[in-house]
């Protein structure tokens, strides 16, 4: 399973760059970059430079407002990450990994925050894109970006997952 993860965090990412650096900004071109990326294995979780300011939120202190273990009947595991503004845990259902979560500290990432601007959707407040089938993602207080990832669930099982995070605890964070 390390192994996995270490291929899943190197994809993500690879996907992140390739996607990050793209200027075009169509909404087919992206739907299409994203179901690309997801036929890759997987999607960008991961930001280029989350945690690179000294202000970024302590990876331990983004854990606590991953979805508590049990809920929805999944077994949450909260994997370690090597940089702060950063959190990463994976979803099971019966032994089987169903999702990728995580919670990215974009205060100093005008890319990321940018991207919700045309969010048509919101969950508590939040503005909130789909991207692809496979991934759905918020930014809670224009500052935390917040993504579900899977392969197996659907668009409304990712956001019920989304809306189990402590998204009113993340919002006070400073």
């Amino acid at each position: 399973m390390n192994t996995r993860m270490i291929l899943l965090a190197a994809l993500a990412l690879s996907a992140t760059l390739a996607t990050a650096c793209s200027k075009d900004t169509s909404t087919s071109a992206s739907t299409q970059k994203a179901d690309a990326a997801a036929s890759a294995i997987t999607v960008s979780l991961l930001p280029p430079d989350a945690g690179t300011d000294a202000s970024s939120v302590p990876m331990g202190t983004l854990k606590n407002y991953f979805p508590r273990d049990g809920v929805g009947g999944y077994r949450r595991v909260v994997h370690s990450t090597v940089r702060d503004g950063y959190a990463e845990a994976a979803l099971e259902k019966d032994g089987k990994d169903v999702a990728v979560l995580s919670i990215s500290d974009a205060e100093r990432m005008a890319y990321a925050k940018a991207k919700f601007e045309k969010a048509t959707e919101t969950l508590d407040g939040s503005p909130l894109l789909t991207e692809g089938k496979d991934l759905s993602t918020i930014l809670v207080r224009g500052r935390f970006e917040i993504k579900v990832f899977s392969r197996t669930l659907d668009a409304d099982a990712l956001k019920a997952i989304l809306s189990a995070f402590d998204l009113k605890g993340l919002a006070s964070q400073t």
